[in-house]
């Protein structure tokens, strides 16, 4: 593409924070520290987990950069930057997960495959842009559509990067036809975060934001739109970020039978403690994160300090001097809460957080029962251990 260019090796890789954790240097794939990861409602640029199949494209002239949008006709008409910018401007703030958060803890049941994320392939920004709704207008497809008169039902996004499991080919994914029309959606064509412009990262000039889904749909570095019958058949839509239950193993798979995974379901961690700590005898806070997708508000956030047998309920926040109530239409729909609670700490023990949505989806107890062979959407009750004392842990 003029303009924008993929790349097949490391070579021109951008500079990251130093106190991420590398979980994949090639591609290049890290996460915060958890303490950074709550420091803040907003998740700073910086500290916004890295989720990257092959090496980071490069812009080399923005003003011959455009992206190819296919509609009815199948006529491809080009939008370049000055177009995307002329359209509504909208910002959203949008909680996008990493299909494979919590990985680590769940290999650890049963080995997975994947990148090892612990708890913090998370992040919340301010996504700036245009709504996908608006664009699709240009091509002449009205908002609110569920099907065109050719029977199109789907809307595919291709990247211009480069990824082994495409055969060098781009990364791609897709939304139902009414989720991209529909404006209450909030799908975003976004060239800003935090009310920057978007860093190489995180998908420089132009990526999706699909909220409410796992963030294998907000795809980066766009190249092309595509209106489409059926969904997206691209490596990630059918060989991947499936769900399978506990009794499929790489021997008896059959992708075919899963759906692609969309939204996620209903998340929280702690993250002012590690998995394992040593504290003294006295009162701790507990701070963490929860999030359910779909727009889904969250209900309630319960923490216990012995295992599971009692709980305590932890209060949440989002704007800072604005009560959160779970369904209220001044939340952010799309976006986390934190939590914090007080407890005492008496002796060596097991915290738990679980959260609960407005839809009354609560996590499941035991990381055994969501097993699966992809290690996606660990959604299982946060667990971290406390000992008292000064010995060696």
């Amino acid at each position: 593409m003029p303009g924008l260019r993929g790349l097949s090796d490391y070579s021109q890789e951008p500079s990251r924070h130093p106190s991420l954790t590398i979980n994949s240097k090639e591609p290049f794939n890290a996460e915060p520290r958890r303490k950074d990861l709550v420091s803040s409602y907003v998740t700073p640029v910086e500290f916004f987990y890295k989720r990257n199949h092959g090496p980071i494209p490069v812009v080399d002239d923005l003003d011959k950069y455009s992206v190819s949008v296919i509609g009815l006709r199948g006529i491809p008409i080009e939008l370049f930057m000055k177009d995307i910018w002329k359209l509504p401007k909208y910002t959203v703030t949008a909680t996008l997960q990493c299909a494979g958060n919590r990985r680590t803890a769940m290999s650890k049941t049963r080995p997975v495959k994947g990148v090892g994320w612990d708890v913090a392939a998370i992040g919340n920004a301010v996504w700036g842009g245009a709504k996908l709704a608006d664009v699709l207008e240009l091509v002449g497809i009205p908002k609110c559509s569920r099907v065109t008169p050719s029977g199109q039902k789907h809307v595919e996004f291709v990247s211009i990067d480069k990824c082994k499991e495409e055969n060098g080919g781009p990364y791609k994914a897709s939304i139902p036809l009414i989720q991209a029309t529909n404006p209450e959606a909030d799908v975003l064509l976004a060239y800003e975060m935090n009310g920057e412009t978007l860093n190489r990262d995180h998908g420089y000039p132009l990526r999706v934001i699909v909220p409410g889904v796992i963030g294998a749909r907000s795809v980066k570095w766009l190249d092309s739109i595509n209106i489409i019958v059926e969904e997206c058949q691209g490596f990630f839509m059918q060989r991947d970020y499936k769900m399978f239950p506990p009794s499929v193993n790489w021997n008896n798979i059959s992708w075919p039978t899963r759906r692609p995974q969309m939204d996620f379901p209903v998340q929280s961690a702690i993250c002012s403690l590690d998995d394992v700590n040593l504290v003294k005898p006295e009162k701790i806070t507990v701070k963490g994160y929860a999030a359910s997708g779909g727009g889904r508000g969250i209900e309630r956030v319960d923490i216990s300090v012995d295992g599971g047998k009692t709980w305590v309920e932890a209060s949440k926040s989002q704007k800072a001097g604005v009560p959160y109530i779970s369904d209220d239409e001044s939340n952010d729909k799309w976006a986390w809460v934190l939590f914090e609670a007080e407890a005492n700490i008496p002796q060596s023990t097991e915290i738990v957080a679980k959260a609960v949505d407005v839809a009354g989806n609560v996590q499941p107890a035991n990381v055994d029962d969501i097993w699966n062979l992809r290690g996606i959407l660990n959604t299982s009750w946060h667990r971290v251990q406390v000992r008292i004392g000064h010995s060696n842990l």
